[in-house]
């Protein structure tokens, strides 16, 4: 069962990177080409909501503070004295943390993140947080000393304060060539405009005389002869 003595922490403005919170995710080695999370049920091995989350140095340093002191607090004589790094540190300065919440404990589930807008409004149960979202993020701090130590950023919700619209992926490069702007623009055929004849020409069609059509003389049908008369005329 999981332990619900460990103190909360708010993680405020930060941009969230690669969001799976909307329902548990497993990592599934037959999936694309090297594998990649799908999602799963609750109960499925290695189930889990996880979100990483980009911050200043600043931010660090605050979150490590944080950390430090909950590490403090529950640390035993045989766990090592201090915590080491938590967090990785990017090219441009700023570093990422991660959060996770497993979906199950044993036999029971855990509680689905909640998910809430900036005017605390909950969202829907199916909402897709994006990569490049900036949000507070309520976690756990849960020490622990197996393997190595540290402190488990345990997620518990999440306050989007600026949605980022999710991108179309798109698996080409970009190439150099025709691009939308080059389309010529359509706006709808042109109708070509019949010009209408001049008022002086009506009158000209107008004021002709009409002509008149001469009746042909009914020329007499030629009697057509019998064979009787026919035949007389050969004793002519």
């Amino acid at each position: 069962m999981e332990n619900t003595k460990n103190p909360a922490h708010m993680i405020r403005g930060v941009q969230a990177l690669y969001p799976r919170i909307n329902s548990p995710y497993r990592f599934d080695t037959a999936a694309g080409a090297k594998g990649k999370s799908v999602p799963c049920g609750p109960m499925d091995e290695g189930a889990k909501y996880e979100l990483q989350f980009r911050m200043s140095k600043a931010q660090a340093k605050e979150l490590y503070a944080a950390m430090s002191a909950a590490y403090a607090a529950r640390k035993e004589k045989s766990w090592p004295a201090k915590l080491g790094m938590p967090f990785g540190e990017d090219e441009d300065g700023t570093y990422t943390g991660k959060t996770v919440l497993k979906a199950a404990y044993g036999a029971e589930t855990t509680e689905k993140p909640l998910q809430v807008d900036a005017k605390n409004n909950s969202l829907p149960a199916d909402f897709q947080l994006t990569t490049g979202s900036v949000v507070n993020i309520q976690v756990s701090l849960v020490p622990y000393n197996m393997r190595d130590n540290g402190v488990s950023l345990r997620l518990r919700s999440v306050q989007v304060i600026s949605y980022k619209p999710q991108e179309a992926y798109s698996p080409f490069d970009v190439e150099e060539g025709f691009t939308f702007e080059d389309a010529p623009v359509v706006t709808g055929f042109e109708e070509t405009a019949v010009p209408a004849p001049a008022p002086a020409d009506l009158d000209d069609v107008f004021d002709t005389e009409p002509t008149v059509k001469t009746a042909k003389a009914n020329t007499p049908t030629p009697k057509e002869e019998s064979l009787d008369d026919l035949v007389e005329g050969w004793d002519d």
